[in-house]
C-alpha cells in the first residue's frame, strides 16, 4: 500500500503534485537542490530531503541521491513529474529494486519509447502511421547523408533520445546538411547522453496534435481526447488546447484508436501522451511517446473534468481505470499558455530574479499552475518556466477571451518575462480562428512589438519616470504615494533634471527625462511624441491608478534596491536612477572586441585560444543557461588578445569572457 509519495521533481509540476496527493490523503516528500531551498514545493511538503548542490547532475538527475531520500524518509513510492528522470528506465528499475511503487510506466515501455528509432521501428510494426524517414542503427556519417538524399529536402535531424527541440535541426540545404547533423549530434550527447540521430521528411506547416492515454495493469486503455500544440517556438510549445480547433470526430476517433494501439503495442501503464503531426489533408504521422505526464496536462483535465494525477496514482495502487472510453465526455474547450522567465526583447533570453509581485485574477474558468510565489527567487540552474495559466469556456472563443483577459490582468514583478507575447499570441487573428500551425509564430512574430527591442513608449518611459519621482525615498513613498503633491506632470524627454539609466531595454542607452510640475488650471502645451501629460490618482505596493488624457488607467510595479519594475500593459520592464555597470560595460564593448555575457551560466564550451585570428560573426564560445544553449560570436575580425573563461565555469552577465584586437581597416594608419 501507498502512504507517502516523494516527488522527484521541482517547481510547478512538484507542486501540482503534492495538492493532489495531499487532496488523496498521501504524506509527501520533496527533494530539493541546495538552489531550492527556499522554493515553494519545499515549503508545500509534508517532509523535504535535501539531494545535493545546485547542477542537476548532482541534484534532480542523480538516481541514487533520490532513491536515498525516499527511503530515508519512509516514502513507499515516487513520482517523477516531468523532465529530469520522469522518463529514465533506469531510475525506473532501481526504484523497483528498492520496493519504491515507480508511479509511471514499466521500465521497458519507457525504454522503447524513450528511443525514436526504436519506437518508430514499434510504431511501425503496430500498423501506427509514420513520417517516412531514416531510423537504422547504423549512425555513420556516410550513412545519414546518404539517407538524407534519399529522403529529399526539407529534412529534420532529431536526437532519438530527445524532446523539447533540442538535438534537432531542420535543414533546407544540402550544403548545410553535414553540419546540421554534426551540431545535432554534439547537442544530443551533452543535453541525452546519446547521440543517437533520426532522420525524417519535414512535414511544411503541419498541425502538432497529441493524443492523451491512460492504461492500467486489468488490460484496459482508454483515450481523453487530443491536445493541439501547434504554437511553438524553436520546436517548443508555447500555446496548447483541447480540443483541437482542426480536428473533427472522425479523425479524432482515429488518432485515439491509433494511440490505444501504440500503448498496447509497449505494455504500457499509467498516464501517456502519444504525439502526431498532421497535415492540411488530415493525415496523422507518429511523432513520439511521451512516457510521463505532459505540460499540457491541465488543458486534458479541464474538459474532461478529470484529475490525472489521481488517476496516476491510482493506478499506481492497483486500481481500475475510474472511467471506460464510452464514459470519458468532452466539455467546453480549454487553453494553456506557459509564461516563462525571459526577455523576448532580447531573443528569449533566460532571466532571474526575485518574484516582487505574483497573483493570477480568481475568476470563473481560469487556472494557474505556478512554482512560485512573492519572496521567491528564479535563478539560472533550471528550465525558465514558472507558471502556467489555463482558461475553461463553453467554447473555444469564450476560452480564448477569458485566457486573453486573465493574462492581461496577471501581475508578474521582478523579471523581464513573456507575458505580453503570450497575450498578444493569443489576442492574434489567426490564432483567434483556429488557423495556427508550427509556422504561426515564424511567420507572424517577426516583427512583433512584444520581440522588438526598442519596444518601450514614451508613455512608459514617463511612467517610470513619474514612480521614480514621486517615491524616489522612503520618507516620499510613505507620505506620498497616496497623497501626491502636485497631482500633475508633465515628462519632457531628452532633459537632463532626472537622469537614470533603463536596464534590459536597450543595453546601454541613457534615457534622460526631465519632469515639470504642473498645476491643475495650467494650459498643457505638449511638443509632440515628446511631452506626455499625465495625472497621479494614487498607488499602493504594486499598482498605480492614473489619468492619461482623463482615461483612468492602471499600471503594476514594484521598487526594489534603487530599481523599478514597470508593467504598463506593453510588457515588461526594469529601471534604475542609475545608469548600470552592466550597461556601461556593454557599451564600452559594442563595436569592440570584447565579448561580454549577457546571462547567468555555465560556460560549455570554449573555441578560440590566445593569438588565434577570427572572423566577424565567429562563433566563439557557449554558454548553457537555464538548459538552453547560447552561441558567442566575435563583433570584429582580429586577434584573440585573451580568454578569460574556461569550459565549466560559472559566468554572470557583464562578465568579459574573451578580448579580440579588430583588425585594422586598409588604408587606416597604424
Amino acid at each position: 500500500m501507498i502512504q507517502k509519495i516523494l516527488i522527484a521533481n521541482r517547481g510547478e509540476i512538484a507542486v501540482r503534485i503534492i495538492k493532489t496527493a495531499r487532496a488523496l490523503g498521501f504524506r509527501t516528500v520533496a527533494v530539493y537542490s541546495e538552489a531550492d531551498a527556499d522554493a515553494l514545493h519545499v515549503d508545500m511538503a509534508d517532509q523535504a530531503v535535501c539531494i545535493g548542490p545546485a547542477p542537476a547532475a548532482q541534484s534532480y538527475l542523480s538516481a541514487e541521491k533520490i532513491i536515498h531520500a525516499a527511503k530515508n524518509s519512509n516514502a513507499d513510492a515516487v513520482h517523477p513529474g516531468y523532465g529530469f528522470l520522469a522518463e529514465n528506465s533506469a531510475f525506473a528499475r532501481a526504484c523497483e529494486a528498492e520496493n519504491l511503487v515507480f508511479i509511471g510506466p514499466g521500465a521497458d515501455a519507457m525504454e522503447l519509447m524513450g528511443s525514436k528509432r526504436l519506437s518508430k521501428e514499434a510504431m511501425i510494426a503496430a500498423g501506427v502511421p509514420c513520417i517516412p524517414g531514416y531510423q537504422g542503427a547504423d549512425q555513420t556519417d556516410a550513412v545519414l547523408l546518404s539517407q538524407a538524399e534519399k529522403i529529399g529536402l526539407p529534412l529534420m535531424v532529431k536526437a532519438s533520445a530527445g524532446g523539447g527541440g533540442r538535438g534537432m535541426r531542420l535543414v533546407f540545404e544540402k550544403e548545410k546538411l553535414a553540419e546540421s547533423i554534426q551540431n545535432a549530434r554534439t547537442e544530443a550527447k551533452s543535453t541525452f547522453g546519446s547521440d543517437e540521430l533520426i532522420l525524417e521528411k519535414a512535414l511544411v506547416e503541419p498541425r502538432h496534435i497529441e493524443i492523451q492515454v491512460f492504461a492500467d495493469s486489468h488490460g484496459n486503455i482508454v483515450y481523453m481526447g487530443e491536445r493541439d500544440c501547434s504554437v511553438q517556438r524553436r520546436h517548443q510549445k508555447v500555446v496548447e488546447e483541447a480540443p483541437s480547433p482542426f480536428t473533427n470526430e472522425a479523425l479524432r476517433e482515429k488518432m485515439g484508436q491509433a494511440a490505444v494501439n501504440a500503448a498496447r503495442a509497449c505494455n504500457y501503464l499509467g498516464a501517456g501522451t502519444v504525439e502526431f503531426l498532421v497535415d492540411a489533408d488530415r493525415n496523422f504521422y507518429f511523432l513520439e511517446m511521451n512516457t510521463r505526464l505532459q505540460v499540457e496536462h491541465p488543458v486534458t483535465e479541464m474538459i474532461t473534468g478529470q484529475d490525472l494525477v489521481a488517476w496516476q496514482i491510482w493506478v499506481a495502487c492497483g486500481e481500475k481505470l475510474p472511467l471506460s472510453q464510452q464514459q470519458i465526455k468532452l466539455c467546453g474547450h480549454a487553453i494553456e499558455v506557459r509564461l516563462y522567465a525571459e526577455d523576448t526583447r532580447r531573443g528569449f533570453l533566460p532571466q532571474t530574479g526575485p518574484v516582487l509581485a505574483w497573483q493570477v485574477p480568481a475568476r470563473d474558468g481560469v487556472r494557474a499552475d505556478a512554482g512560485i510565489e512573492a519572496g521567491r527567487e528564479v535563478s539560472a540552474h533550471y528550465d525558465p518556466i514558472v507558471a502556467k495559466v489555463i482558461a475553461h469556456g463553453r467554447n473555444r472563443d469564450e476560452a480564448r477571451r477569458r485566457l486573453a483577459s486573465g493574462l492581461c490582468d496577471t501581475v508578474l514583478l521582478g523579471f523581464n518575462n513573456n507575458k505580453l507575447f503570450l497575450e498578444r499570441v493569443v489576442n492574434h487573428t489567426v490564432f483567434a480562428g483556429g488557423e495556427a500551425t508550427t509556422a504561426f509564430i515564424e511567420k507572424h512574430f517577426q516583427d512583433d512589438i512584444s520581440m522588438a527591442k526598442d519596444a518601450m513608449s514614451n508613455k512608459t518611459l514617463a511612467l517610470a519616470a513619474m514612480i521614480i519621482y514621486q517615491g524616489r525615498s522612503p520618507e516620499a513613498r510613505d507620505a506620498g504615494w497616496h497623497t501626491p503633491a502636485p497631482y500633475r506632470y508633465n515628462f519632457v524627454l531628452g532633459c537632463d533634471e532626472i537622469d537614470y539609466q533603463a536596464a534590459l531595454v536597450k543595453q546601454g542607452t541613457r534615457f534622460q527625462v526631465t519632469v515639470k510640475n504642473q498645476a491643475a488650471d495650467v494650459e498643457k502645451k505638449s511638443v509632440p511624441d515628446q511631452d506626455v501629460f499625465l495625472e497621479w490618482v494614487r498607488a499602493d505596493d504594486h499598482t498605480l491608478i492614473y489619468l492619461d488624457g482623463g482615461v483612468r488607467c492602471t499600471a503594476r510595479f514594484a521598487m526594489a534596491n534603487d530599481r523599478l519594475f514597470l508593467d504598463a500593459g506593453t510588457g515588461h520592464f526594469i529601471f534604475e536612477d542609475k545608469t548600470l555597470e552592466i550597461a556601461a560595460a556593454a557599451e564600452d564593448a559594442a563595436g569592440s572586441g570584447d565579448v561580454i555575457s549577457t546571462m547567468n551560466g555555465v560556460v560549455v564550451e570554449v573555441r578560440v585560444s590566445e593569438g588565434q585570428e577570427v572572423e566577424s560573426g565567429q562563433a566563439i564560445l557557449v554558454i548553457e543557461s537555464m538548459k538552453m544553449q547560447h552561441q558567442f560570436a566575435a563583433a570584429v575580425a582580429g586577434t584573440v588578445e585573451s580568454v578569460t573563461a574556461a569550459a565549466g565555469d560559472q559566468v554572470k552577465p557583464g562578465q568579459l569572457l574573451v578580448r579580440i584586437t579588430a583588425v585594422q581597416n586598409q588604408g587606416e594608419e597604424a
